[in-house]
């Protein structure tokens, strides 16, 4: 007598990869004895975040983190050495009844001296530009990769500025 297997369980279709690559920085001054970091709240979030965004074609990670960073924080600044790089993956979705799409992100972030500009002036996907104390700065962004970024921005910093 032959056994019957039950019927295979109906597979959940795919869900698509995309991957892209995006680039930001942690942008730093001295103020008198202190170190001040700035972190931006993207519009319609409660997350506290470094500025960042996707490359334009054409353009490197270093040159996407300048115009990513003047954009969202409305701030000039010096690029200096890397920081270290983000991985995540997330779920989008473009519109409703759209399909869902994941996204394998990759993140390059570099350390940003302040050159001038003004918090005020920017773009509509930020709600708010702050500067921080770094000990502030760790206690209010939102990511953990991020705090480790500040950590590590904390490193260099005390060794370059003695």
């Amino acid at each position: 007598m032959k056994s019957r297997s039950a019927p295979a369980a109906p597979r959940k279709p795919r869900i698509p990869l995309r991957h892209e690559v995006s680039a930001g920085g942690l942008v730093w001054r001295r103020q008198g004895a202190a170190v001040e970091v700035v972190l931006v709240r993207p519009a319609g979030r409660a997350t506290w975040v470094l500025p960042k965004g996707h490359l334009e074609p054409g353009e490197g990670p270093i040159e996407a983190a300048v115009r990513e960073v003047r954009e969202e924080t409305g701030l000039v600044v010096v690029a200096g050495p890397p920081l270290g790089e983000v991985f995540y993956i997330y779920t989008w979705r473009d519109r409703p009844k759209k399909p869902f799409v994941r996204i394998a992100k990759r993140v390059h972030f570099f350390l940003m001296e302040f050159a001038g500009g003004d918090p005020r002036d920017h773009d509509a996907e930020i709600d708010e530009v702050v500067w921080l104390r770094l000990d502030d700065a760790l206690r209010r962004a939102s990511h953990k990769s991020e705090r480790e970024l500040i950590e590590k921005a904390r490193s260099m910093l005390a060794e370059a500025l003695g």
